[in-house]
């Protein structure tokens, strides 16, 4: 939660002396059209991991199994984690700094910049520095989906949408299928095989590359450009 707060405050003082803004201009407001960006968001990438876990589950012949000692309070505190680490990456990659730096350069620098960072950043955050090939696979990966969360701040003007995209992959990558650092949570695999070099290399592909190509295609094609009215001159 201190982090959050950091993150905040440092956006808030960036987008004061920099752009004479305050931070409701990452697209906070309204209210209600925010919520359904987040929402529709969520379930995009929610589904999209559901599909990603079954096809590495058929690839090793294993099953997901309902974890007998889960309970709503595991699970919300789960959420908490979840939703408290995606906020605070939002807040840095896909906040103020993006935001200054689209009225600095234009979107399309902006956003290539951001996914660079958003990769380099996951090389420390999986711990995968000094392993080349891991670092390539990583950096491709969170990369594009940095690149597609960023593409969706800057076509609604909001972060509310990246956010729910971020989110929605994250708590059901970490907590429904116990992927993430907190352990064995909502469904634990069971049984199967471990995969093949041909087979990794499909799984890698099916949830590293297509899916963040399928977000690219939903933001391209989906998701409205947005335009923010300036007031008109006395």
């Amino acid at each position: 939660m201190i982090g959050i707060l950091i993150a905040i405050v440092l956006s808030w003082l960036l987008l004061h002396l920099i752009e004479k803004k305050n931070i409701l201009v990452l697209g906070f407001l309204p209210i209600a059209k925010r919520l359904k960006q987040f929402s529709i968001g969520f379930l995009v990438t929610g589904s999209l991991c559901v599909l990603v876990q079954y096809v590495e589950a058929y690839l090793k012949s294993s099953a997901w199994i309902l974890n007998d000692h889960i309970s709503n309070e595991i699970v919300l505190k789960s959420f908490w984690w979840d939703f408290k680490s995606v906020l605070t990456e939002e807040l840095i990659f896909r906040g103020a700094l993006l935001y200054i730096l689209i009225q600095k350069i234009g979107s399309h620098k902006s956003i290539l910049i951001s996914a660079i960072a958003f990769g380099i950043y996951h090389w420390f955050s999986y711990g995968v520095l000094g392993n080349v090939m891991a670092m390539i696979l990583v950096f491709i990966g969170t990369g594009l989906m940095g690149y597609a969360w960023a593409w969706a701040f800057s076509k609604t003007k909001s972060i509310m949408l990246a956010f729910g995209l971020h989110l929605g992959w994250n708590f059901t990558y970490n907590t429904l299928f116990s992927k993430g650092p907190l352990g064995e949570l909502v469904f634990i695999s069971q049984g199967g095989n471990e995969l093949t070099d041909w087979m990794s290399f499909v799984n890698f592909i099916t949830g590293w590359v297509l899916v963040p190509v399928f977000i690219l295609i939903y933001v391209s094609y989906f998701v409205k450009e947005e335009t923010v009215l300036k007031p008109k001159s006395a």
